[in-house]
């Protein structure tokens, strides 16, 4: 599916009455597919706490939840998100992104795969992002960028998540 067609079916979506109120996060695929995953309420805790995390952590600079970004293989949204004030100041909040924000944050869901979160690490670096993080329920967090797995983020100091009870 071409970028156009992929951003006039984002616009479409997000206009549509249906989607307004559903408890599920709504992503697209290249083929112009809908999914939509249900997220649990350790999910939103979880995304809150990275969420202040990251505004503590890193000055200057915006915490987005749910943020859009149009990749290769259509619009994924990452749970959380940090843009720089830079990055902000270039692109606003046009929905969806047509470029990553530095840091995309993906929190691993029951109905995820091992191989669906890896694609969506790879798609999120090479849309710009500067570190993509995993965080899955035992509370372990992995850290990526355009080199590989990480040690520990290079962004933020100190992130730690509390395990689903």
């Amino acid at each position: 599916m071409s970028a156009n067609l992929a951003l006039s079916m984002w616009k479409q979506i997000l206009g549509d009455p249906w989607f307004r109120d559903i408890p599920y996060k709504v992503e697209t695929t290249n083929s112009g597919a809908i999914l939509m995953s249900p997220a649990s309420n350790w999910h939103g805790v979880t995304q809150m706490d990275i969420g202040m995390c990251l505004s503590k952590s890193r000055k200057g600079g915006r915490v987005i939840s749910e943020c859009s970004i149009l990749t290769t293989d259509g619009v994924k949204v990452a749970d959380v998100a940090w843009a720089s004030d830079e990055f902000i100041s270039e692109h606003g909040f046009k929905t969806p992104y047509t470029v990553a924000p530095e840091i995309c944050v993906e929190i691993v869901s029951p109905g995820n795969t091992q191989q669906e979160i890896e694609h969506k690490v790879d798609l999120y670096l090479a849309k710009g992002a500067l570190e993509v993080w995993v965080v899955r329920e035992d509370g372990s967090i992995q850290f990526s960028d355009r080199t590989g797995r990480l040690k520990k983020s290079a962004m933020v100091k100190t992130v730690k998540i509390k395990k689903r009870a």
